[in-house]
């Protein structure tokens, strides 16, 4: 079987071929307009959309050596994420799926994730704790099977990737904020501040950023450099802050839920400071991360679980829309 996978759920556009469970090709492309903003501008995206989505598509079939009469299904993101921007997948996927009399697949964002890790190691065994960490989501999860999660803990206010957006903005750093703040950190004494860690109570599983970024915003305000305080210092120190609330979190949910395998998902997963971090607490046995190329937004993972949807045969007709806050469980 071979699936074409669309993601388009905010300022990536990305096209993926997934063949028998082996992806064969993966194509993204990220929007570089959005980085005079500082941040993404919604309708600015899905212009890019339009703009990028055919010759990214085309480019991952020409990658994968096949042609589009080689296609068996096209999986989509439905959601969550930006309701112009998934439109725009949803309507090409669609367009597309029509003029080849094959299925259209609507993928959950979140899930396609949570999947990704099995493009790196298919044997993967269920169940395990997944640490899903973005832009825009914080969450854990006990995922059992296929279809089967439970939602363990999220944050109550700001996602890990924003809390990593907006201390940048803070800090006058680049976007996106995370791999500029990971860079900026490096020679920097994450233990120079200490800086607030929310809701670290006993079994406590929610997460909450806005206080340390708030934090940050005042400390900035008053700083001045110094021989025995620099700003890498002060960047690597909040970077160790958001870093040690996931580490804890992480393990705590594995004691709870006695489940011995975790594995991280989502942008914030390929941070080098988180990985390392939960190595050296779990061990290589323990915890798995998604290769880096699959961490971002990707349209590997929405063709991997576009595949294994359609052969449990869980997948809608054409009649489904996008879903901006399409959930998980």
């Amino acid at each position: 079987m071979i699936v074409l996978g669309i993601e388009t759920s905010c300022d990536e556009t990305a096209a993926a071929v997934c063949k028998s469970g082996k992806i064969i090709s993966s194509v993204v492309s990220q929007q570089i307009i959005h980085r005079q903003y500082g941040g993404v501008v919604p309708e600015l995206a899905s212009r890019e959309h339009e703009i990028l989505l055919n010759r990214v598509i085309n480019e991952a079939i020409i990658k994968a050596n096949i042609r589009l009469e080689n296609l068996n299904a096209i999986a989509v993101t439905q959601g969550p994420g930006l309701n112009g921007t998934l439109l725009t997948g949803i309507c090409f996927a669609k367009g597309l799926g029509l003029g080849l009399g094959i299925p259209v697949v609507p993928i959950n964002h979140l899930e396609g994730h949570i999947f990704a890790n099995f493009i790196a190691d298919p044997s993967l065994e269920l169940p395990f704790i997944c640490l899903l960490v973005s832009g825009g989501h914080t969450q854990l999860w006990h995922v059992k099977a296929i279809g089967e999660y439970k939602l363990l803990g999220e944050t109550r206010d700001d996602a890990a990737g924003e809390a990593f957006d907006k201390g940048a903005r803070i800090l006058g750093l680049g976007y996106p904020g995370g791999p500029a703040i990971e860079k900026a950190a490096i020679g920097g004494n994450p233990n120079a501040i200490k800086f607030p860690r929310s809701l670290m109570g006993k079994n406590n599983l929610e997460f909450s950023f806005s206080g340390l970024k708030t934090s940050l915003l005042y400390f900035m305000d008053d700083f001045k450099e110094t021989k025995t305080l620099s700003i890498k210092d002060i960047i690597a120190s909040y970077q160790q802050a958001i870093i040690d609330v996931l580490i804890k979190k992480v393990i705590t949910a594995m004691k709870i839920n006695s489940v011995d395998k975790c594995v991280v998902a989502g942008g914030v997963a390929a941070n080098h400071c988180l990985r390392n971090g939960l190595r050296s607490v779990l061990g290589d046995n323990k915890i798995m991360f998604p290769d880096l190329s699959y961490c971002t937004d990707n349209g590997a993972m929405i063709s991997y679980l576009g595949e294994k949807k359609i052969q449990l045969k869980k997948y809608e007709s054409l009649s489904f829309s996008s879903q901006p806050n399409l959930k998980l469980s």
